[in-house]
């Protein structure tokens, strides 16, 4: 049974200090798989919830993960099916605009039927993450509480909350976010760089069917992209300056809409926008480790990364199948889920996936974010190949997807 008190003389296998999409489903599974857990949730019961108009591509491999979770068909109807990805360069060339589309048909028949992936509200996500962990028997929820202090030591950890209970545990996960608490008292640093960008989001009506394909265009400013939604809807992404985007979100409906159509119906076809709309910096931070005493770091808490193809969150659910995997196995030989091995296998096995996504967002961003006569020819001719060569094709599409042979067993 959920329950919202603490047990102030039980021990956890696992506390998990963030309650948002990635801290749930690590909550459930590991519930699930007969680990004690206690979910920190720092959001009030009692607040009116903040309207999120994000829209989040979970591609097939997450799309497994959730479905292990029990969330996947209550989610059914408010999706939107991801059938593809297009990449143009939207640079001055000779020779017209080279892209790149790959999609189902690059991929492994999926024993369901399931496409690269869906597009899923982040709002409806999370409500059904909360509706799944409300049923889970194994957790221990406590709301609106924040985490304060950590004492780890050779058998546990002791977490200190907002409200002055005490809780321990064997392992903590920090899945607190960008600004992590859990990792700062860990004494875990960050590294990375402010792109001096941000992004203009929003949902949009679309005058042409839209297909299921995800759309980007790269342009010397920035990207554009738009995101499939139901009833031939679409969440779009438009990178400008630091400033610029923010000045666009201060607009009104009307102006916006004629300079989204003014810049991107030739490529988009006519568009309106649809409800709310923002602006937010674009950043890189990655922690320098994934792992400290007692602590494993997961999803934003580890790695924030140029959300380019829409990895982040999918990098987050990476990281619980993998820590579902090295927990379950430390179990089977009689090691302690948070010992310095276990987490030392998480780390081996997360550190450098993550790493690599980043750097390689970072260098498509870098390389395509300008009018370079040296490099458009060359990522012309990276996206040419990556077209019209079927093994270069599949393996990104593989790897967009997230369905491959080494990935955490929920995934597979």
């Amino acid at each position: 049974m959920t329950k919202t008190a603490l047990q102030s003389d039980r021990t956890y296998d696992l506390a998990i200090v963030g309650a948002g999409p990635v801290g749930t489903t690590l909550a459930i599974l590991a519930a699930n798989r007969g680990f004690s857990v206690i979910l920190i949730d720092a959001r009030d019961p009692d607040a009116v919830l903040r309207q999120d108009t994000r829209t989040f591509a979970i591609v097939r491999g997450s799309w497994r993960l959730l479905g292990a979770a029990g969330v996947t068909e209550a989610l059914c109807g408010l999706t939107e099916p991801l059938n593809g990805l297009e990449a143009i360069d939207g640079g001055t060339h000779w020779f017209g605009a080279p892209g790149v589309l790959f999609g189902n048909e690059d991929l492994p028949d999926d024993p369901d039927g399931q496409p690269l992936g869906q597009m899923v509200p982040a709002a409806a996500l999370q409500a059904r993450l909360d509706e799944a962990c409300g049923k889970t028997d194994g957790i221990d929820w406590v709301r609106g509480q924040l985490f304060e202090a950590m004492v780890t030591g050779p058998a546990g950890a002791t977490l200190t909350l907002s409200g002055g209970s005490r809780i321990e545990t064997r392992l903590v996960a920090a899945c607190d976010g960008m600004k992590s608490s859990v990792r700062a008292a860990a004494g875990i640093t960050t590294e990375g760089h402010d792109y001096n960008q941000s992004v203009f989001a929003a949902n949009v009506k679309l005058a042409r069917p839209h297909g299921g394909i995800a759309r980007q265009l790269f342009t010397p400013e920035g990207p554009f992209a738009t995101l499939p939604m139901p009833d031939n809807r679409a969440n779009l992404a438009w990178y400008m300056k630091r400033g610029a985007a923010e000045a666009m979100a201060a607009m009104s409906v009307e102006d916006i809409n004629a300079e989204l159509n003014a810049r991107f119906a030739e490529f988009a076809g006519p568009m309106e926008i649809d409800g709310l709309y923002s602006a937010y910096p674009l950043v890189m931070q990655l922690a320098t480790r994934m792992v400290g005493a007692r602590t494993a770091l997961l999803g934003d808490a580890a790695h924030r990364i140029n959300p380019l193809a829409g990895q982040g969150l999918n990098l987050g659910f990476k990281d619980v199948g993998a820590l579902i995997d090295v927990m379950c196995e430390a179990r089977d030989v009689g090691l302690d889920p948070g010992s310095d091995v276990s987490l030392e296998r998480y780390e081996k096995w997360r550190r450098f996936d993550a790493t690599a996504a980043a750097m390689f967002m970072d260098g498509i961003d870098r390389a395509f974010t300008n009018d370079s006569n040296f490099l458009k020819p060359l990522r012309g001719l990276a996206l040419t190949l990556a077209q019209r060569v079927a093994p270069l094709r599949q393996a990104l599409a593989r790897q967009a997807s997230a369905d491959q042979e080494h990935l955490p067993s929920l995934m597979r």
